[in-house]
């Protein structure tokens, strides 16, 4: 039985006869990881150069741009073209503290062994754990060390980070033990931010910039990369696709679709090849699938009326 699209029909009373059909869902055929991802990411010459760039001055590359146009999938490409994978990523959440980056002590324990036995006893190297930064700092080959989204933290984040990221070394504070990389074992940095506010100028001053724009040459290349998932739609479709798709972007939008946006929706275009017509109207408000593109009540509701 091939995957029925249209799974929840208002028209249908009950439930569908199969819900072991949800193992079968069509995302599932896709890479669905950034490291399967890295193979088919479309980079461009400017991107290329930066990386480079950064790589030969040891210095982090701090990469900007808009949601879904690849900040995060260049850490694990260049790690792929390197030959370096795994990439060590390191989420940054709103409470993410520069220590959180380098070690955990687990005072928890600890302190509960210690009420067990005497503290004389216990070794605080025991109850420390290695984060991504000293993992990849005693690698024996340069790792990929990315940072996602670092302004999602505090300001104070960026700042507590300037020595560790500048001399790739940072002391233990429980055991005053010193923990260091050397030179040419240096890990390579990516930082990635949404520009949600201004990173302090120290810290800026000790990477090299880049900011991803949108380029619909490369967006291009990414679908001739991606035509395996596009079954079922014709060249002529899928060229009014990206048409219609650069229409949309030249709106004036809230929320601006981007790369990301655009190969979501090209997958169910083509999951529902056979229940759409062959031709896209050029009423941009007839799209289907627009909340695939359109991420803000405010962007659909101007684009519909």
């Amino acid at each position: 039985m091939s995957y029925p699209f249209q799974l929840i029909d208002y028209r249908k009373k009950g439930s569908i006869k199969e819900p072991k059909i949800l193992e079968e869902r069509p995302f599932t055929k896709f890479g669905s990881t950034f490291a399967d991802d890295a193979r088919l990411f479309i980079s461009g010459e400017e991107l290329d150069t930066a990386i480079n760039t950064a790589i030969a001055v040891g210095e982090p590359l701090l990469i900007t741009g808009e949601p879904g146009t690849g900040k995060t999938q260049t850490a694990y490409y260049a790690a792929y073209k390197l030959g370096v994978e795994p990439t060590l990523h390191f989420q940054v959440k709103s409470d993410t503290t520069a220590r959180d980056l380098l070690y955990h002590f687990d005072a928890v324990q600890y302190f509960h062994d210690a009420a067990i036995k005497s503290k004389n006893k216990l070794n605080k190297a025991d109850y420390i754990e290695e984060r991504p930064l000293w993992e990849a700092m005693k690698s024996k080959h340069p790792r990929v060390l990315l940072i996602d989204e670092i302004d999602k933290a505090s300001r104070d984040f960026p700042n507590d980070l300037l020595h560790e990221l500048d001399k790739m070394e940072f002391t233990i504070t429980e055991t005053e033990t010193l923990i260091s990389s050397s030179l040419s074992m240096r890990p390579i940095v990516f930082i990635t931010s949404n520009s949600e506010r201004r990173l302090p100028e120290p810290f800026l001053r000790r990477c090299v910039y880049h900011h991803i724009e949108f380029d619909s040459r490369v967006l291009e290349k990414a679908i001739q990369n991606r035509m395996h998932e596009f079954t079922g739609l014709s060249d002529d479709f899928i060229q009014m696709a990206l048409e219609r798709f650069l229409t949309l972007r030249s709106k004036a939008l809230r929320k601006v679709p981007a790369t990301g946006e655009f190969l979501v929706w090209m997958r169910v275009l083509a999951m529902t090849a056979n229940l759409n017509p062959r031709r896209l109207e050029e009423d941009l408000s007839k799209l289907p699938y627009l909340g695939v593109l359109l991420k803000d009540h405010q962007d659909i509701r101007d684009i519909t009326n």
